[in-house]
Formats: structure tokens, sequence, C-alpha cells
């Protein structure tokens, strides 16, 4: 049973950078033990994994069982309700990964099965469901986006040298998988610092790529309008986030495509949890962080971040390297941000840390 969730899980991959803000899901039908059809819900706004998996079938589906990575839906949304689907074709049994705690499902698709005879059997693979969809478990909870932070660094823990060099601080096999995380990411967030001493696309560079909306902390509206970022505003969606009103630029910047956030905090600059509430209303479920110090110290005090990407590479600058984390104003080491279940990966010298950050309620095993 197991390897027909798997491979449920593998298909819903491919839906990795088209389906925000809706889930990764993948189905499988099985009949007679074969596999007689398979569908994952590529893109935001059309057919569901289930109704996919149905309509690729090589045979009648009646009597065959379904795995699917996630509860199916039962209320109307873009699509009807996945549950119909099942019941009209006969499916005899459904195997769930996770359970869907978007409130308009939670349970009730499965109870709308069994009430209509289906047999349910839950949780097969939990953990590895539940791992496709940190992104949509958050944001459909909180209505604000999963802030992820990404972060390359030598092994003393900096991000450039002190000159502000940092091309580049990791190997290109390492870049590449940044590049993935661009595409599941629904958008890219830098600090102005970043725009002025790197000028970046923040672009996505992976194989099928689909470009974050890109969104640049920028409190005073210093941004450069011939920078990268506002040159190909008209070509990937673009916000400034500022804290002040200043009609002339802000005229300058939507002139050359980019739109303007106005989120101002009590100090003057963006007010960062005003911003996620507000990419929130906007539909952006996640937000990966590529920004220097100061901009992942402000989210980290601000218990916004929950995911660390460290990328260490084997290279040593000193102290007088700019930090990847800036001041945090910490006095104890109990009151150090915690980061919890760490997985390893290798990049051939360079290791990448996944860590989630916060509390123990961060884990879904």
């Amino acid at each position: 049973m197991e390897k027909y969730m798997r491979r449920a899980i593998e298909l819903a991959n491919g839906g990795i950078g088209f389906v925000n803000p809706n889930p990764l899901v993948g189905a499988v039908i099985v009949k007679n033990g074969k596999i007689i059809g398979e569908g994952y819900h590529e893109r935001y706004g059309s057919l569901h994994a289930e109704r996919n998996a149905i309509k690729n079938a090589s045979e009648d589906v009646t009597g065959a069982d379904m795995f699917v990575t996630l509860e199916p839906c039962c209320h109307y949304g873009k699509n009807p309700p996945c549950t119909d689907a099942i019941i009209e074709h006969g499916i005899k049994r459904v195997f769930v990964g996770s359970s869907d705690p978007n409130p308009l499902v939670a349970g009730k698709g499965v109870e709308i099965l069994r009430s209509h005879g289906i047999e349910v059997i839950e949780n097969l693979l939990r953990g590895e469901c539940d791992k496709l969809n940190d992104i949509f478990f958050h944001y459909i909870t909180t209505r604000t986006p999963y802030v992820m932070l990404k972060s390359a660094i030598t092994a003393d823990g900096k991000i450039a040298a002190h000159t502000g060099d940092s091309k580049w601080v990791t190997n290109e096999k390492s870049r590449g998988h940044g590049h993935l995380l661009r595409k599941r990411a629904a958008a890219i967030m830098v600090g102005i610092n970043t725009v002025t001493a790197d000028d970046p696309m923040l672009d996505c560079r992976a194989e099928n790529p689909s470009d974050p909306t890109r969104i640049i902390c920028d409190s005073k509206l210093k941004i450069p309008l011939d920078s990268k970022i506002i040159k190909t505003a008209r070509e990937i969606p673009t916000y400034i986030a500022c804290a002040v009103d200043d009609p002339e630029r802000e005229s300058a910047i939507i002139s050359a495509g980019a739109k303007i956030i106005k989120a101002p905090g009590d100090d003057g600059r963006v007010d960062l949890k005003r911003l996620m509430r507000i990419l929130g209303e906007m539909k952006i479920d996640s937000v990966l962080v590529e920004g220097g110090g100061r901009i992942h110290a402000s989210l980290l005090k601000s218990g916004l971040a929950n995911k660390l990407y460290l990328y260490i590479a084997p290279k040593i600058i000193g102290a007088d390297g700019k930090p990847s984390v800036a001041e945090m104003g910490i006095k104890k080491m109990s009151d150090a941000v915690i980061l919890r279940n760490p997985r390893i990966s290798r990049f051939d010298d360079d290791i990448l840390i996944e860590y989630d950050i916060g509390g123990a309620e961060c884990s879904r095993e």
C-alpha cells in the first residue's frame, strides 16, 4: 500500500510553483493490483488530483482503490467537490495521507465518503504527506504567509566579506537548489540594502521555472529606478513595501510597473507583521526571504519566520565578514530563537541544514 502513496507523493510534487495558494496533491487509482490512473493538481484553478486521476484512468475505476495525499475536498470552489467524483465513479476504498485543516473540509470529506459506503483508511504515510504541504497548512489556518529564511554562509557564519562581496559563498549545486526554493515560494523578499548592494533579479532559474512575486522592503522608497528589479517590474510582479508617503517617488515606481504596499510601523520602518497580513489577504501563501542580516533578525525577533534553509560553504573569512543575522539584543542563551527538526543534505562540499523555527508545535509528525 505504501508504494502507491509514495507514487502519489511523487506526482504531487509536479505542482510545485503552480498551485499556490492551493495544496500539493497527488492521486493514484489501483485495481486488481495494477495502477490504472494517476493525476495531480497541476495548476491553480485546474482539476484537482482525484479528478485528474479518474480522467486519466485506462479502464473503468468502479471497485478500485484510490490513494490520495490529502483528504478529498467536499465543497465548491473553482472546482466541484472531489468527494462527488469519487462517489459517482464507484471507487471502493480511499487511502488518505494528510487530513485537510481547511475549515471547509476538516474531516467532512472523509465523513461524506464513509456515509456513502466507501471505506476510508486515514494517515497512510502521514508524515511524508504532511511535509508536502507545510505552506498550505500554515496559510489555511493563519491566513498569513509561511515565511522561509534562506541564508548562504561560510563555515564561520558570514554571508559576505567586509567589502560586501558575496559572489559566490556557495557552489553551483547549492545555488541551483536555492532556485528550487524560489520556484516553490509564492513570493521572494529582500531588503533594500540587498538591492543596492547586489542589484539582483530575484527570478527563478530552475527547470520549468515559475518566478515568485518580488517584494522589496524599502521603508523610505530608496530603490534605484535603474535597478534590475524596477527595470523588469512589468515582466515579474513586483511590490515595494514602504513606510512613507512620497508621491513623486511612488509615481515613478508605479510608472515603471511596480506596485506600492504601505505598511508603516511606529519606528518609521516597514511593520513586518502588518506586511504579512496584507500579503495573506493578497493570497500570497509563502515568502522566501533572501535578504541580509537585518531583515532576517527582524523576522526572527517578531516571531514571523517558520523555516530556515542554511547553506554552509567550506570557507572562512573572519570576524570582519558580514553576519547572516544582525543584532537581536538577546542577553541570555535561554532567550535564543529555537531551531528544531534538523534535516541535512549535501551538495558536493556544501551542506544544507533545514530547520523548523519556533516551538514544538511546528512539527506535524
